[in-house]
């Protein structure tokens, strides 16, 4: 009889599990879920751009005069390493834009910065500037490097919103 109890036992357990089971998906169905991605939050990165042109041993760039569209998502300096600025957006067009800054060495940096794009042939004269293009699978970069420091616009968007940013960046 023992063997008959147990075989009872596990077959409620079973159906118990379906029960609870095709609730779950009941349940999962009609209450209202949201899988889409968070609004990005806008930081507000004056302070840390007052900071840093304070502590760097180079002018540091930030953009003025870009469209209220374009939104600020992070920013970082770090004076330990390398004098590292960092300013991070999304474009209008929902892309990455990133204005990277360092005074590590720039075959380093740039590559890091990059993530890993590889220089082209291809140069183009922005303001006073002859930028170095950058193409990758993962970023493309407009890449300037200076006395001091080297400059890279970088991000998954198009190579004509990486130069909107760069025809924006000021140092003062």
């Amino acid at each position: 009889m023992a063997g008959t109890k147990g075989k009872q036992s596990v077959r409620d357990m079973l159906l118990s599990l379906g029960l609870i089971g095709l609730m779950a998906g009941v349940i999962y169905i009609f209450i209202p879920h949201d899988d889409s991605a968070p609004p990005l939050k806008r930081v507000d990165y004056r302070v840390e751009l007052l900071t840093a042109r304070r502590a760097a041993s180079y002018p540091v760039a930030a953009p003025v005069g870009l469209p209220t569209a374009w939104k600020a998502t992070s920013v970082r300096y770090d004076g330990t390493e390398f004098d590292a600025w960092h300013l991070g957006f999304h474009d209008p067009e929902g892309q990455y834009v990133a204005i990277e800054q360092s005074t590590q060495r720039p075959a380093a940096f740039i590559d890091s910065a990059s993530q890993g794009a590889t220089e082209t042939k291809a140069t183009q004269r922005i303001g006073d500037a002859t930028w170095q293009r950058y193409e990758g699978d993962k970023y493309d970069a407009l890449v300037l490097k200076s006395k001091g420091a080297t400059t890279v616009v970088t991000g998954t968007a198009s190579f004509g919103q990486l130069t909107k940013m760069a025809e924006a960046l000021k140092t003062s």
